[in-house]
């Protein structure tokens, strides 16, 4: 939190933190941000960015308020205008929030000029927003601040800055959980448990590591597969629609907070010979329904005229699957982990697929390989919607966020 006023970093012009989930990176660094702009500047402006302002109220501005009044900062925060006048000792500064989720985000902070900037989670921000924020710190003594988890070790990030971080001038600090004084040894096991593979080496491990190898390599037929029937309470239908490729429908009940997949169905085109048309792949939806009270229907957002086609039936209500590929496979691996997810032994493919889907080494980024994929795609677009905003919020014993 002080580093820049050690006199062998004074100089330096930024500070870049990595590592491990839970091991203090944000809390820390977004107090050292304020503490430095506060002492160093007045009436100056400063940049506070995340993939979203929403996630960035959420995990940095909502804790990072109240232990800044504990230490006898004022703070006045205009919701609607996204920045935050803070005061301290008659130093006076503006702190604006920035949400940089894709290439358009740059234009948002264009113009500004600031005194420093602060990007947590900077990994996920593509490119041009970051290099934008960083093109406004034109104040002298300016400093920019970085943030993240590990990611692929192609990613620009990290050969861009870690790798050159004493080309430019920048303090790199590792982080592990236990840099955290607050986790204890139980929790720290806990985050050991939860994660496998690529998600473990960066997550828990906090290091740079391609993904390689199956995408699931924690799913058993032993600890997954169940045979019999299940008495659930609540039902939900996922679908990875296709025209060639293969169209995949997945019945999902919960039990005692485990989602069973009950049925499914699969469908090849180039396997069978036959095209089907949307209707056709209605009744299959409304067969695989059968009796059951479904809640809801996830398909795959770019199947427009399916969705339309059930929409236009009037008897299930459908919402379009999230389809961020990565999320949606760590909220996966979680749940396999943590044996939220069961597959009957009639679900042929979606088990035969677990042993098929791998990650694509060639790709030089995180990405699974587009084939194997369709019964892969229906479970990740329902868990992904199933732990939303808008779903079983119990879904998780614990949280997969940083």
């Amino acid at each position: 939190m002080n580093w820049w006023k050690n006199p062998k970093y004074a100089d330096y012009d930024a500070v870049i933190c990595d590592g491990a989930v839970r091991s203090g990176k944000t809390l820390s660094m977004s107090l050292g941000f304020v503490f430095w702009a506060s002492s160093v500047f007045d009436g100056g402006a400063f940049a506070v960015c995340g993939k979203t302002v929403t996630s960035l109220r959420r995990n940095v501005i909502t804790p990072l308020i109240p232990i800044l009044k504990e230490y006898g900062f004022t703070c006045i925060e205009k919701l609607s205008r996204n920045y935050i006048d803070i005061t301290f000792i008659g130093k006076t500064n503006r702190f604006y929030l920035f949400g940089g989720k894709d290439e358009g985000s740059a234009s948002l902070i264009q113009g500004i000029t600031l005194s420093g900037v602060f990007l947590d989670e900077v990994a996920l921000m593509p490119r041009s927003f970051v290099e934008q924020a960083l093109a406004r710190c034109s104040v002298n003594d300016s400093k920019m601040w970085f943030n993240c988890n590990p990611d692929n070790p192609n990613h620009w990030f990290y050969n861009e800055w870690i790798k050159k971080s004493e080309e430019k001038h920048a303090l790199y600090v590792h982080f592990t959980m236990d840099d955290n004084p607050s986790l204890s040894e139980k929790l720290k096991n806990r985050y050991r448990r939860l994660y496998s593979g690529t998600f473990y080496e960066r997550f828990v491990l906090g290091k740079w590591t391609a993904s390689e190898g199956v995408v699931y390599p924690m799913f058993s037929r032993e600890n997954h597969v169940f045979s019999g029937e299940v008495e659930c309470e609540r039902f939900v239908i996922s679908c990875d629609y296709g025209t060639v490729n293969p169209s995949s429908f997945g019945l999902w009940g919960l039990s005692d907070n485990i989602w069973y997949r009950i049925k499914e169905y699969y469908y090849s085109s180039r396997k069978e010979g036959v095209s089907r048309t949307d209707e056709e792949h209605y009744s299959a939806l409304e067969e695989l329904a059968g009796n059951y009270n479904i809640s809801r229907v996830i398909v795959d957002p770019s199947a427009a005229s399916f969705i339309e086609c059930i929409r236009r039936h009037g008897k299930f209500r459908v919402v379009k699957a999230n389809n961020d590929v990565i999320t949606g496979i760590r909220h996966v691996s979680t749940a396999l982990k943590q044996n939220r997810l069961r597959f009957h032994e009639s679900c042929r493919d979606i088990i035969r697929e677990f042993s098929l889907y791998r990650w694509n080494e060639k790709s030089g980024a995180d990405a699974p390989a587009k084939e194997n994929d369709h019964a892969m795609d229906d479970m990740r677009y329902f868990v992904t919607d199933m732990i939303g905003s808008q779903g079983d919020d119990n879904f998780f014993a614990l949280s997969v966020s940083r």
